[in-house]
């Protein structure tokens, strides 16, 4: 493992600007130019959503910026004492040493543990005073690997409690009666965790031993960093009197506290003021009113910073939880469909489900190896990409009512698909499903019941209510809006403006990608297809199917096009590797590459692929483009005509829908979205 900190990663009483923003960007630029990171804005941006979530300035002058990013290749520490101090929003003035822990998306355990042990050092006030004493960069490189590990060993210190925990320790010591619960000393277990889970969880877990310590009480931490946690012995759970959540995620695990006394707050409290969390923990251990631990939760462990966004932030927090889900499902189930084509040709799908049945290696099809081959491949994907909605609709539950919500929101989303709602119909299946097991997870069930709720009563009652619901509302107003839909478009087909068919068709392939209007479009088209004579290969049938395939690869292409080359910064890391499949899944003509943004943020997305998709269907029509294949985007390029027409469409539209789309997550709310996606982070991982 490399050395984490080096001489070129220190700055030492240097002015790097007037604010942290400023500070943070000469950090992360020391970081690439020392060869362990690609892109210093893709660092400087995955750092600055951590800090607009909840600011890393802590007491005694210490601000400890970081982040996980795929920018990162290198773990890496980088260090400024600063001349002067900036405001990281520490409560008592300017921070004058600021680290920048820079990880890698997918850092191994080692280094996260590497990592985790700076941020515990910076509890300890002989550390913080050494750095500040140092004479030059060597100095600091050996103060901070000795503390990390990788250097000798430094003399061991006790983490040091910040003042207003040490001033509120002394004032409890002249009433040690109002430590105890029932005439002994109070125990109390807690767990800490961070959006990261590197430098906050491990020193409030610190913050929070020292503290009880210095009152004489039973506090046992449980930090649930990024590199895994060690579960608590249930025994010393049950033993507790009351537990402590100091979280920015949600709690792992948290039925495991069922019917404990809670006080639940922000883990920077959990460093700040852990006395003060002490103290309200034993308070509501002697409560009886106090709030509890349910037995099924996922909401109720949210921290409080997450409290403080908006109901939109949390419901997109919920929606990235849910694509984070998804994703494996769309990429690996896309790319074998892409391959079917690509070995069986665009007739792959007519026949595929018998050629796997009634065919083998030793026994082919008509077509050859080819077609057994692409058909298999067709057939794997096709199954994969039919669990999308479920997938989708099953993790948003998840997210709202933990596992209880799983087993309700995949009955809901199966629901969806068979009122062909599409991923639509699947996120409001989802938020129903998981409201409505998260509402019955909150009542107060007779304790011989307890054990039957989250895998029997929850799951039973959610789905029935939630999937009811979906049969109930969705199925006849969807399937009339088809029927009006196909009618109108035979009726306007028939006419003149052909260009604005284009135009129409585009839209609706664009607006719920794999949904009911979509569905229409398609099935409009390829209705036409299979009446059509090939004789004259410019007839109006093909021109639709032309104009449909096209319009329906742009929202894949383009959010590719978005988030791996315009504008990397307003996409977050999941999405930014998801937009790289998202080049193939369209090239297939698999608009389902970009349901994974459109879910996360459809406000955006959709308004933008409808844009694009416009203008691919019309500029499709005035350009005569025809298709005498229902499916296979590029890879049926010789069943186009004119070919040069059909792509200068496809190019037209995904970049005017690249362009929309990073337009509206630059300018329009993304305050919001970024909270919402600082707060999913440990989820997606």
């Amino acid at each position: 493992m490399s050395d984490t900190i080096i001489r070129g990663l220190v700055s030492l009483d240097q002015n790097l600007g007037g604010d942290k923003a400023a500070v943070i960007r000469a950090l992360a630029e020391l970081v690439v130019a020392e060869g362990r990171a690609n892109d210093a804005e893709a660092l400087f941006a995955d750092a600055w959503d951590r800090e607009q979530k909840d600011e890393t300035g802590l007491p005694g002058g210490i601000a400890i910026p970081h982040a996980k990013s795929a920018a990162v290749t290198t773990p890496s520490l980088a260090f400024a004492r600063l001349t002067p101090g900036v405001d990281f929003g520490a409560p008592d003035g300017p921070a004058d040493l600021v680290f920048l822990i820079a990880a890698p998306a997918d850092a191994a355990e080692e280094h996260l543990a590497v990592l985790s042990r700076l941020a515990r050092n910076l509890m300890q006030e002989q550390f913080t005073s050494d750095l500040r004493a140092a004479a030059d960069a060597d100095a600091v490189v050996g103060i901070v690997r000795a503390a990390i590990g990788e250097g000798e060993p430094a003399p061991a210190a006790a983490p040091a409690l910040a003042p207003e925990s040490t001033r509120a320790a002394r004032k409890a010591e002249a009433g040690a009666s109002d430590l105890q619960v029932d005439g002994r000393p109070a125990r109390i277990v807690a767990v800490t965790a961070c959006a990261t889970g590197i430098a906050h969880t491990f020193m409030a877990a610190d913050a929070l031993t020292a503290a009880g310590k210095e009152q004489g009480i039973d506090l046992i931490v449980e930090p649930q960093g990024s590199s895994g946690y060690k579960a608590l012995p249930q025994s010393t759970i049950d033993d507790a009197d009351a537990v402590i959540f100091a979280v920015d995620v949600d709690v792992r695990e948290p039925q495991r506290f069922a019917g404990k006394p809670v006080v639940r707050s922000g883990v920077k409290r959990g460093i700040e003021q852990p006395v003060a969390l002490i103290t309200e923990a034993i308070a509501a251990a002697r409560d009886p009113r106090s709030a509890r631990v349910a037995a099924a939760t996922a909401q109720q462990s949210a921290p409080s910073a997450t409290e403080r966004i908006g109901w939109g932030a949390k419901i997109q927090r919920i929606l990235l939880t849910g694509v984070s889900y998804m994703i494996p499902f769309v990429a690996g189930g896309g790319l074998l469909i892409a391959l079917g084509f690509l070995l069986g040709g665009y007739n792959v799908t007519d026949n595929a489900a018998d050629v796997i049945v009634n065919n083998s290696l030793w026994e082919l099809p008509a077509g050859g190896l080819g077609q057994y081959l692409g058909s298999v491949a067709f057939m794997i994907g096709s199954t994969s990409m039919g669990f999308l909605v479920s997938a989708l609709a099953g993790y948003i539950a998840f997210a709202i009512a933990d596992r209880p919500g799983i087993a309700p929101g995949f009955v809901a989303g199966a629901v969806a698909v068979l009122m062909n709602a599409g991923f639509i119909g699947g996120i409001i299946g989802g938020l129903l499903a998981g409201f409505i097991a998260w509402w019955i997870g909150r009542l107060d069930a007779p304790r011989w019941l307890r054990g039957l709720m989250p895998v029997v009563i929850i799951p039973l009652i959610a789905s029935i209510v939630a999937s009811g619901l979906m049969i109930l509302f969705l199925g006849r107003p969807i399937a009339a809006l088809m029927d009006l839909l196909n009618e109108g478009l035979t009726n306007l087909a028939g006419t003149s403006g052909i260009v604005l068919v284009g135009v129409i068709l585009g839209l609706m392939m664009c607006f719920d990608l794999g949904g009911p209007v979509n569905k229409v479009a398609y099935a409009f088209a390829t209705a036409g297809l299979a009446s059509a004579s090939t004789g004259d290969v410019h007839a109006v049938p093909f021109l639709i199917m032309g104009a449909v395939m096209a319009a329906g690869m742009v929202p894949p292409l383009a959010m590719a096009l978005a988030s791996t080359v315009l504008s990397r910064r307003v996409f977050t890391p999941v999405e930014r590797e998801n937009g790289k499949a998202a080049w193939l899944l369209g090239a297939a003509f698999i608009s389902e590459g970009a349901i994974p943004f459109a879910a996360a943020d459809p406000l955006r997305v959709i308004p933008a692929s409808m844009l694009g998709g416009a203008v691919t269907g019309g500029l499709s029509m005035a350009l005569s483009v025809s298709s005498l294949a229902p499916h296979g985007g590029l890879f049926v390029l010789f069943a186009i005509d004119p070919w040069w027409g059909f792509l200068l469409a496809v190019i037209a539209g995904t970049v005017v829908s690249a362009l929309a789309v990073v337009a509206l997550k630059t300018w329009v709310g993304r305050k919001e979205l970024s909270q919402a996606e600082a707060a999913a982070e440990p989820v997606t991982a």
